[in-house]
């Protein structure tokens, strides 16, 4: 016995066929439209087609890319010796803080603290480098952080203009004004319109990629560099891992992006993260990490902690 299918001859079935088919293909293509994989973001060391034009940052600088918050202050910070205190869980453990206090300046980035944790990370403050982001959270901890600052310290903060500028005149400029009022032995600037872009710029000239084009956002560590390399002879910098570290087979031990914050992101996960994407903005740690190799083969850095 034969299977019986109802319907009204072989025309009324093909249509059947052609919709359950037609149906399905669009269900694929909408499901396809949601689930697209992304084309990873990829270091510039591995593209090649552009030609990267080297920049002299000991001339690039200028310190009238700094504003003083209150009074006419210069940014003169200049030092034969710096440590440059990464906020990575990687400097957890090294005993390094003595060998630290003992640079000439030691530059810090927005509210790792050293209280607690003197051992690893030594307690003396000469300049902080602090994101837009990050002010709610420097002013909350503004005692502790100031416990030890140098003579005649500095704090940089940098951001949209229209958030921590003058013409702004925000939140978070009037806190900046009131730190600078409340402390008289602390410098604060902020950084200047002009020079914003030009940290842009900079940026599009070593890697090869505009910045807002390519999605991504400057990090505080490409500021902190930049600067110190601008004030500095002599960089050692603690905790920082090579370009490289996130690819090797590092075992399953997990390291916290932040020294401070041991229940926090997982250091690797959130640099590869932050690489791959292209929804959204992004810092590209990895790639700004590819830049300070080359960097500090010019500019008399030293990596510690791990050593590259």
């Amino acid at each position: 016995m034969g299977l019986k299918i109802s319907g009204k001859g072989p025309r009324s079935h093909k249509l059947v066929i052609l919709a359950a088919a037609f149906v399905l293909m669009t269900l694929l293509i909408l499901f396809g439209s949601n689930n697209v994989v992304e084309e990873p973001y990829t270091p510039f060391h591995v593209a090649t087609s552009y030609g990267l034009r080297t920049t002299n940052l000991k001339k690039w600088g200028g310190r009238d890319g700094y504003l003083p918050v209150t009074g006419n202050k210069n940014m003169s910070l200049h030092c034969r010796t710096c440590a440059l205190v990464t906020s990575s869980s990687h400097v957890l453990g090294t005993g390094a803080g003595a060998e630290i206090d003992r640079a000439q300046c030691v530059i810090r980035m927005n509210d790792a603290p050293t209280m607690d944790y003197e051992a690893d990370v030594g307690n003396h403050t000469s300049l902080r480098v602090v994101a837009h982001s990050s002010v709610f959270r420097v002013v909350r901890r503004l005692n502790e952080l100031l416990q030890h600052v140098d003579n005649n310290s500095a704090i940089i903060f940098w951001g949209p203009s229209n958030k921590i500028g003058k013409e702004g005149k925000g939140t978070l400029y009037r806190l900046i004004q009131k730190v600078s009022a409340m402390y008289s032995n602390l410098s604060c600037f902020t950084i200047t319109a002009n020079k914003m872009r030009r940290f842009d710029n900079l940026f599009q000239s070593e890697t090869g990629r505009d910045r807002q084009k390519s999605h991504s956002w400057l990090s505080t560590g490409w500021f902190t560099m930049v600067i110190a390399i601008e004030m500095c002879d002599n960089i050692k910098v603690y905790g920082m891992v090579p370009p490289d570290h996130c690819g090797k087979k590092t075992g399953s031990k997990k390291m916290p992006y932040h020294y401070y914050k041991p229940r926090g992101s997982d250091e690797c996960v959130t640099y590869i993260q932050n690489e791959s994407s292209r929804r959204g903005n992004h810092h590209r740690f990895i790639t700004e990490k590819q830049v300070f190799a080359r960097w500090a083969k010019r500019y008399n850095i030293t990596f510690t902690h791990p050593t590259w």
